[in-house]
C-alpha cells in the first residue's frame, strides 16, 4: 500500500510510507523478536545449499522431504530464493506451494515439534521457514496452510511465523492484482492469534491486521492499541494509521515521546535499544503522515509539538523523517 506524493509536494519532501511487508520484512518490522531476526543470520550458511540446488524447485522439495538435520537450512534458502531475481516464476506456482504445504502438514503431524532438545528445535525452525517460504508466494492457495497454523495455541512459535507470512502473502497478492479466496477466513485466523496470551504473537497479529484491513480487523486494532504490551500497542497504532483511523493518535504520541539514550562504548545491548527506539519513532512519524493524508488535517497539537522537537533529534534518520513531515504539515496549513 504505497502512498504516492500529493500534488504540490516536492519529491524530496515526501516521507517514505509505512510499507507493507516485503522481502525485508523480518529486518524492517521493528517488533520481530530478536530470536527470529537472529535466525536470518543463517542466510550466510545457506549459500552453500543454494549453490548446490540452483533454482530447481524440485530439488528443494526433494531435500525438504528428507528427514535430516539440514532441512531447515533448505527451507530458509528456498524462502530467500523466492525473494530473489529468479523467484518471480516460482511465486506463481500453486503446485509448488501445495508441495510445501504438504511437507509442513507432515512435519506438524509427526509430533517432532512438541518434543524437547535439539531435534525438536530443528523441527520448529523448519516449520518456521516453511511458513515464511509460503508467505513469499503470490497465489491464494498459500494462505490455507498458513491459516491452519496461525491459531495453533500449542505451537506459538510456528503460529507467529504463519501470521507474519500472511502479511507478506497479502502484500504479494495485492502487487500481483490478486486476493485471498476467502479474506474473512484469513482475517479470522489472524484475529484468533491476536487473542493469544503471548505478547510476541499478539504483536505480529496486530501488524498483520493492519495490513489486511477490514472492519473486524480495525475493531480489534482499536482494542489492541490499549494492550499491555508495548510492541502490541505500537503495531496496532501503525495498523490503524495505515487504515486512516484516528484511534491511533494517543499511542503514536507515546511512540514519538520515547527518549533517546546514548549507550556506553562497547555496549551492544544499549546500541540495540537505541536502534529500536529510532525505528519506533520513525515508524510513528510515518504513521502521522498516513493520518494527515487520510484526514487532510494537521495532527493534534501535542503530536505536532513532539514532531517539531524531533527535528533536532540526535539520530539522523529521526531528524530527516521529522523534518520532511514538518514541511508537509506546513504546506497543509498554508493550503487550508
Amino acid at each position: 500500500m504505497n502512498e504516492q506524493p500529493r500534488h504540490g509536494i516536492r519529491p524530496d519532501d515526501a516521507l517514505p510510507p509505512v510499507e507493507p511487508p516485503n522481502a525485508g520484512f523480518l529486518v524492517q518490522l521493528f517488533v520481530v523478536p530478536l530470536t527470529i531476526v537472529s535466525c536470518g543470520l543463517f542466510v550466510v550458511w545457506g549459500f552453500y545449499w543454494l549453490a548446490q540446488m540452483g533454482n530447481d524447485p524440485e530439488s528443494y522439495v526433494r531435500a525438504l522431504r528428507r528427514n535430516n538435520e539440514g532441512r531447515w537450512q533448505v527451507a530458509l534458502n528456498f524462502a530467500n530464493d523466492l525473494r530473489g531475481p529468479g523467484g518471480a516464476a516460482l511465486k506463481s506456482d500453486a503446485k509448488l506451494a501445495g508441495d510445501l504445504a504438504g511437507i509442513l502438514d507432515d512435519e506438524m503431524a509427526s509430533g517432532r515439534t512438541s518434543g524437547s532438545g535439539n531435534a525438536a528445535e530443528q523441527a520448529k525452525t523448519l516449520c518456521n521457514y516453511l511458513c515464511r517460504a509460503l508467505g513469499e508466494f503470490a497465489v491464494p492457495e498459500a494462505a490455507v496452510p498458513l491459516m491452519k497454523r496461525a491459531g495453533d495455541a500449542n505451537d506459538p512459535q510456528t503460529a507467529q511465523a504463519a501470521v507474519e507470512a500472511i502479511a507478506v502473502l497479502s502484500a504479494n497478492l495485492t502487487a500481483a492484482g490478486k486476493s485471498f479466496d476467502d479474506p474473512a477466513a484469513v482475517a479470522a485466523a489472524v484475529l484468533k492469534a491476536s487473542a493469544s496470551e503471548g505478547v510476541s504473537l499478539r504483536s505480529s497479529a496486530a501488524y498483520t491486521l493492519g495490513v489486511l484491513g477490514g472492519a473486524p480487523a480495525i475493531e480489534r486494532l482499536r482494542q489492541l492499541v490499549d494492550d499491555g504490551g508495548d510492541d502490541v500497542r505500537y503495531n496496532a497504532a501503525i495498523g490503524l494509521a495505515r487504515q486512516g483511523d484516528e484511534a491511533a493518535w494517543q499511542t503514536i504520541e507515546e511512540m514519538l515521546a520515547l527518549p533517546d539514550a546514548v549507550p556506553a562504548a562497547g555496549d551492544p545491548k544499549g546500541q540495540a535499544e537505541r536502534y529500536r527506539r529510532a525505528m519506533i519513532v520513525v515508524n510513528a512519524i510515518k504513521g502521522v503522515g498516513l493520518l494527515v493524508d487520510a484526514t487532510k488535517r494537521p495532527p493534534p497539537a501535542a503530536v505536532a509539538k513532539l514532531i517539531t522537537a524531533l527535528g533536532s533529534d540526535p539520530v539522523a534518520d529521526v531528524r530527516t523523517s521529522a523534518a520532511a513531515l514538518i514541511r508537509r504539515i506546513d504546506r497543509l496549513g498554508a493550503a487550508g
